[in-house]
């Protein structure tokens, strides 16, 4: 599909590539995708599923998500120094940024609301809705060649089309019970949501500030100490009035991506100074540096992902820099990425490889369709699943 804010790592803010970045994206990718569906299985142990909204604890589960801001803000240089120097104008980027985001928050609010749909009012089931909902996506979005005459008449077309099926579903969609239907909502606005406004906000900042990184790091500071100051209560002294929360959970999801955008600053500024042998101990002293400032933090938050907590975001940044070194020792110091060449998909078409399960699941949901039992319990389990952030 289209390149968007889940896939792009290697571009030339220095010459050599990073194939690391490539591989923990995949790695995360197919994490989340394994998280994601701990839900539909009974017996797991408690380390490995999400924590609830009160409990001060971090569950593997928990740690997924955020990791993949921090990769998607380690994309974000390397995607917008390369257009800058393929001769693209900052309109033409920002206007490229703000179509990604687009895509990512349409396709969240209807991955969101699939979890309410009334089969009965909707007229379709949920499998038939998810099947044809991303059959859309693929219409919309996908990577299309660079073609003149007919062919480009037919790529517009299929892009029409889809258009034209998103319309349809969002028109037909009923949502709750017979007695008290909804139409869709953003609701919370999902996953892909919630990374295409960070990715909104993070790429726009960089793209105009990447000349000056104290700059940036300002801007991880903001968005750091603004998280502390919503669930501090020092927001609501501002404006007693005032929403629970000014950008989705008060900056941090941001905070995790600008992480991520410092962390491929100092990447590029070894590479450039011949010391790339230094980056696994450098970030591993960061990472513990998070982790200390996480169990520091735990004094006044508690560890909550769903309430995105400051104590949360410095423990996965933390988890993320020291699982980074690894990953960069191993791939990029010791040449081994062909250890994961079975996995290369997951970090190049790392959105496709997220709604690949989506629609196994819808198709495995018909029982003209011969998948083995396990396969076919898992997708009924999943159609009756309710959407929660992995």
């Amino acid at each position: 599909m289209v390149s968007t804010p889940l896939k792009p790592s290697t571009a030339t803010l220095s010459a050599k590539r990073v194939f690391s970045i490539d591989v923990f994206r995949a790695l995360t990718m197919l994490t989340m995708i394994f998280v994601n569906d701990l839900g539909t299985l009974s017996g797991i142990p408690l380390w490995l599923e999400h924590s609830r909204a009160d409990q001060d604890f971090l569950g593997f589960a928990d740690t997924v998500f955020p990791c993949f801001l921090v990769i998607v803000g380690m994309s974000i240089p390397f995607a917008i120094r390369q257009r800058l120097t393929k001769g693209d104008s900052y309109l033409a980027i920002l206007q490229h940024i703000i179509l990604r985001s687009i895509a990512l928050l349409v396709m969240g609010v209807f991955f969101v609301n699939i979890h309410d749909l009334n089969p009965k009012a909707t007229g379709l089931t949920s499998a038939w809705f998810v099947i044809l909902m991303i059959t859309a996506f693929f219409l919309i979005w996908n990577q299309y060649p660079k073609r003149g005459g007919l062919t480009k008449a037919i790529f517009i077309g299929l892009q029409v089309l889809g258009v034209g099926i998103l319309i349809y579903l969002a028109a037909i969609f009923r949502g709750g019970s017979d007695d008290h239907l909804t139409n869709m909502t953003p609701q919370w606005w999902g996953i892909l949501g919630l990374i295409g406004w960070t990715y909104l906000t993070c790429a726009t900042l960089y793209l105009f500030l990447h000349k000056q990184p104290m700059l940036l790091i300002a801007a991880w500071l903001f968005f750091t100490v603004l998280n502390i100051a919503g669930h501090a209560g020092w927001l609501h002294i501002l404006w007693p009035e005032g929403p629970r929360t000014w950008m989705p959970d008060n900056g941090a999801f941001n905070a995790l991506a600008f992480s991520g955008i410092l962390a491929t600053l100092l990447l590029t500024r070894l590479q450039q100074t011949e010391k790339e042998n230094q980056v696994p101990i450098l970030f591993t002293g960061l990472g513990i540096l998070f982790l200390v400032a996480g169990f520091l933090s735990r004094n006044f938050f508690i560890i909550s992902k769903i309430q995105a907590t400051p104590t949360w975001i410095f423990l996965c940044c933390g988890i993320a820099f020291i699982v980074y070194a690894g990953i960069y020792w191993l791939v990029d110091l010791n040449g081994k990425a062909h250890w994961f060449d079975l996995i290369k998909t997951a970090g190049t078409s790392t959105l496709t490889c997220y709604l690949i399960p989506d629609l196994y699941y819808s198709l495995a949901d018909f029982p003209a369709l011969h998948y083995p039992n396990h396969s076919r319990q898992v997708a009924l389990d999943y159609s009756n699943r309710s959407c929660s952030p992995c």
